[in-house]
């Protein structure tokens, strides 16, 4: 049987972008989608929130996105199997942005399971 995969609310993943950027430094697209992955694998409970699966359609839009409102920028390199790939990472305006990113998603977390939470 195969994992479920997890749908990600609207602008999701480009907090879990600007995050992967801010913790790790600088990666390649196939990198970040590949570290995303790996990290929702990490939970205890998979049955709960399956797992992210992320496809070329839904990486390269949000890095193109984020690297025109400034919050990412790009270097061209070589990976590590010696391909021309572009590297992404984290402005200074991308970090700040990281923080109202951060704090939105907690505040609109806490509404929703305080709406779960409430009894009739």
């Amino acid at each position: 049987m195969s994992k479920p995969k997890a749908d990600l609310p609207y602008g999701t993943l480009d907090l879990l972008i600007l995050k992967t950027l801010d913790t790790i430094g600088a990666l390649h697209g196939y990198s970040i989608a590949r570290r995303l992955e790996q990290m929702s694998e990490r939970s205890e409970d998979k049955q709960q929130g399956g797992t992210l699966r992320l496809s070329q359609g839904s990486i390269y839009p949000a890095l193109m996105r984020l690297e025109q409102q400034g919050w990412i920028s790009t270097r061209w390199g070589v990976s590590e199997t010696n391909r021309k790939v572009k590297f992404y990472s984290l402005t200074r305006a991308g970090a700040k942005q990281l923080h109202v990113e951060v704090a939105n998603w907690e505040q609109a977390a806490a509404l929703v399971a305080r709406i779960l939470d409430a009894k009739a």
